[in-house]
């Protein structure tokens, strides 16, 4: 099996954006589109609200925010490629007439992290949800993996989504503010094959999610994830065609999700309408968890016959 060239840092959960080859069937919506999807939500469901969203240059991120500004929110944007936060908010102003702020952050920097916020708490007054859609890893057989992959993926997905939730809830209480947390993770239940880094620090979030969404109860703080299945986003494209050629395979609905998908069930776990949930984790996949397996590198010979 060849070995990946990409680099385990990215500002989406589907892969780094910028080790994308020219796919623009699989490269998901365009800013146009996102400023002119149809929603489900009403006007102004977030007016006055805070929305904090990392990743969001690219992917599932960038749509959450032009969902929730359309809808009233001021969002604020970080993660790592200041070139692309731009493009969001200037997408956003150009299409939605909505400001926003943003700062360039590698979430990995638990110092960076915390200045971030009490940054923003400190401008804003609060911050009502916190979404973490910042993340990234790169695919191969697991026994291949190099301790500096290794450690790369996890301090990203793990300790970085971290860093960002713990921060966070320390102003909700310190502040004695209500919050609500959601996760972009991915479906772990049977593994991930030729991406176990991630799989592993992905399992961590879910879990770790569960356990703060009791503990953090008494503070009025919810914590929920979403687990996004194949979504057609710019991350997609890193991978080699026989293996994306077969990605819409995995699920039963045999097509991709896309981005509004993952926007729109993250407005309804931020929103009013989801005040009794917590702790849970919402498959976004076509039911993929129970019918297919993924393979990002294509599927191995040994799994063919």
């Amino acid at each position: 099996m060849s070995q990946p060239k990409q680099k385990p840092e990215c500002d989406s959960v589907s892969g780094p954006a910028e080790s994308a080859v020219e796919r623009p069937e699989y490269s998901g919506m365009t800013m146009q589109e996102l400023s002119a999807m149809e929603t489900v939500y009403r006007p102004g469901l977030f007016d006055g609200k805070v929305v904090m969203v990392t990743g969001a240059g690219s992917g599932m991120g960038r749509a959450m925010a032009f969902l929730f500004a359309r809808l009233g929110a001021r969002v604020v944007i970080c993660g790592r490629r200041e070139e692309r936060l731009k493009e969001t908010r200037d997408g956003i102003k150009r299409l939605c007439d909505r400001d926003m702020d943003y700062t360039p952050l590698n979430i990995r920097d638990a110092d960076g992290v915390k200045n971030f916020i009490s940054g923003t708490f400190d401008k804003y007054g609060a911050v009502d949800v916190l979404i973490n859609s910042a993340g990234g890893q790169f695919s191969q057989e697991a026994i291949e993996f190099s301790r500096k992959g290794w450690l790369a993926v996890i301090d990203t997905n793990l300790n970085g989504t971290w860093w960002m939730m713990q921060e966070t809830a320390k102003q909700w209480r310190e502040r004695g503010l209500p919050g609500n947390i959601i996760n972009i993770v991915a479906h772990v239940q049977r593994g991930m094959p030729q991406s176990a880094h991630s799989c592993a620090a992905r399992a961590g979030v879910i879990y770790l999610s569960k356990t703060v969404s009791t503990e953090w109860a008494e503070h009025n703080i919810r914590v929920n994830c979403i687990a996004p299945g194949a979504i057609k986003t710019e991350g997609v494209t890193q991978y080699p065609d026989e293996a994306v050629q077969e990605f819409h395979l995995a699920n039963p609905m045999k097509h991709f999700g896309d981005v509004w998908d993952v926007a729109e069930t993250a407005v309804y776990l931020a929103g009013p309408c989801s005040k009794f949930v917590t702790g849970d984790v919402i498959t976004v996949d076509g039911g993929m968890a129970q019918f297919g397996w993924v393979w990002p590198l294509g599927r191995p010979d040994y799994f063919r016959n």
